[in-house]
């Protein structure tokens, strides 16, 4: 079985990069002199390591997660998708379409009924509609199937590094 590092095309990533990356998926807004003090290293090193994750690209981007007392306020759907057909002229314009969309968190191409996951969110019912409409009218689009969400007990952007 492959390891997570494996998955690296660039420079080795060892069990130091693997601590870094966790304790920044945390809380990424730590300095490096905090992060160093909980590796063991320089606050310099731990620069260089962080500068190289990202010139790498496993580093991807720094963002704000916005809190669940602020996502609450909105709808959040999840929405299985199943295609009508699978041309690769017609699901790439899918895929296109899907990917430009704000509302969309989340998407993925899956196996099994469904061919599609979107985790959607929006202001209230009404934009849903909207939104439902403007799927629903993709010709790529069999049918879709939405639950809404009651209570989120898990939300984590983070990839275990193990």
């Amino acid at each position: 079985m492959r390891s997570w590092a494996d998955t690296c095309t660039k420079n080795d990533v060892d069990r130091i990069d693997h601590a870094l990356l966790a304790l920044l998926q945390e809380d990424s807004r730590r300095t490096a002199e905090k992060l160093g003090e909980e590796l063991g290293l320089s606050r310099s090193a731990i620069t260089r390591r962080i500068q190289n994750l990202t010139h790498d690209g496993i580093i991807a981007k720094e963002v704000a997660v916005v809190a669940e007392r602020f996502r609450a306020r909105r709808l959040t759907a999840v929405l299985n998708v199943q295609f009508d057909r699978h041309q690769p002229k017609e699901a790439d314009q899918f895929r296109r379409a899907i990917r430009a969309l704000p509302e969309v968190q989340l998407f993925v191409e899956i196996t099994g009924a469904s061919d599609a996951l979107l985790l959607v969110s929006v202001r209230d019912m009404d934009h849903f509609n909207v939104f439902a409409d403007a799927l629903a009218s993709m010709s790529f689009v069999r049918r879709y199937e939405t639950s809404f969400v009651k209570r989120t007990e898990k939300f984590t952007t983070a990839v275990p590094v193990d």
